[in-house]
């Protein structure tokens, strides 16, 4: 029988604040809710923001006051999940760990709004974030199911270049994969962020689970990302989900382009609905995804038209429609944030989003240059995934694994239950 589910990627990009972009998680949520989507991917860190192009002040043996003020407005941008600084695994996700006198959960509440999210929509959500734990920001991933929660959640192993700057080391055990059924249709699906997809070993720990759904947020938007994620759905026999942000230089933070500090309005304490006298145009801007679905009748500024175009291969996109304007969506700068030379318009990460089959074919994408509202969507058999060890288990029986040996330390390399 088969056992089909509908994916999607979502090529979304970080807003102005991280109230903002969790507000258009949940816009780009129910629109694929309106799909009958059952699962949806969003970019490396999305919520908090890929600081791309800032240098944090930073060279060898020196760091200016500068980039120490920019440090300062991205820590205050992260999200605090309430978990700590060295990963407290099984404890955090069962909500084991002790809570402040006088609260009722640990963390910011981004956690308890994306499980809310989940639960209304039904959807459930992978979506790349930078976590902050004591005094330090990791680079993260978090699995939250409709039906229980938060499964799972693991920090980036290994920073890329710059990102070792602000970014510290998660831990491999973190590395573990989950298991959910959807419909019917058992999951185990992990993530590998960005580059760690160039680590044969890590790549090799999530075979060893035996993985069917591999996940790859990424803000690498080189023309050398695709035959990369091909390489892994033949490898791994498994469905392959990649997700990164396209974005022009005008909607870098204003704390990366030089623009004066304005107040922030993020939420430190708890993530709630929009305050009352709140414009609701600004809920509105924040919205990735066109859209002619909304469930609150009452609030037409958040409703936006979409149209869906079909491949040949009957995978569908999801674009925004031109509004009045003739734009996707009536951005936040408006024309105050254009420049006479183009140079605002200039991309600084194109996309590149797609998904891939267990034998490494392109199902959907990459789409490139569709800074919002780009949704890849396909239709998956997941017995395709056991159609392909015919010839290929790099886990089992194409493994030699009575010669070979992996051990990562913390993590138990074998199927989860």
């Amino acid at each position: 029988m088969p056992q089909i589910l509908k994916l999607a990627a979502s090529q979304s990009r970080t807003l102005d604040t991280t109230a903002d972009t969790l507000r258009s998680l949940e816009d780009t949520t129910r629109i694929a809710a309106s799909r009958g989507i059952d699962l949806v991917l969003f970019p490396e860190a999305f919520l908090g923001g890929y600081p791309r192009t800032c240098t944090f002040g930073a060279a060898v043996g020196a760091r200016d006051p500068l980039g120490r003020e920019q440090f300062l407005q991205y820590f205050h941008a992260a999200i605090d999940l309430g978990d700590t600084p060295t990963g407290a695994g099984d404890d955090w996700i069962e909500r084991r760990l002790p809570v402040a006198k006088g609260t009722s959960h640990r963390g910011d509440g981004t956690r308890e709004e994306l499980e809310r999210i989940a639960r209304e929509t039904k959807v459930f959500i992978v979506t790349g974030l930078v976590e902050k734990s004591g005094g330090t920001l990791y680079c993260a991933v978090v699995y939250v199911c409709p039906q229980n929660g938060v499964l799972g959640k693991r920090r980036k192993v290994m920073p890329t270049g710059s990102e070792r700057l602000i970014w510290g080391q998660g831990q491999p055990s973190s590395l573990r994969a989950v298991t959910t059924v959807i419909r019917g249709v058992k999951l185990t699906l992990a993530a590998a962020i960005c580059w760690e997809n160039y680590m044969p070993l890590l790549r090799h720990s999530l075979y060893s689970q035996n993985v069917n759904l591999y996940l790859a947020p990424t803000a690498d938007a080189r023309d050398t990302w695709l035959p990369l994620m091909r390489t892994i759905g033949a490898e791994g026999r498994a469905f392959v989900l990649s997700a990164n942000q396209c974005v022009t230089r005008q909607h870098l933070p204003a704390w990366i382009r030089g623009d004066p500090p304005e107040k922030s309005d993020h939420i430190a304490h708890e993530m709630t609905a929009p305050a009352a006298g709140q414009d609701a145009n600004a809920v509105q801007d924040t919205t990735l995804n066109g859209s002619a679905v909304a469930d609150d009748e009452s609030q037409p500024s958040r409703r936006r038209t979409s149209i869906v175009t079909q491949t040949p291969e009957k995978h569908e996109i999801c674009w925004p429609a031109a509004d009045s304007t003739g734009k996707p969506g009536q951005e936040a700068a408006s024309a105050a944030a254009k420049s006479s030379n183009g140079a605002d318009t200039d991309f600084v990460s194109r996309g590149g989003s797609s998904i891939v089959s267990p034998l490494g074919e392109v199902l959907a994408g990459p789409l490139w240059e569709v800074e919002d509202g780009g949704l890849l969507i396909a239709e998956v058999d997941f017995e395709d995934c056991e159609r392909g060890r015919l010839d290929l288990d790099v886990a089992g029986s194409y493994s030699r694994n009575d010669a070979f040996k992996l051990t990562v330390e913390g993590l138990e390399l074998n199927p989860p239950p």
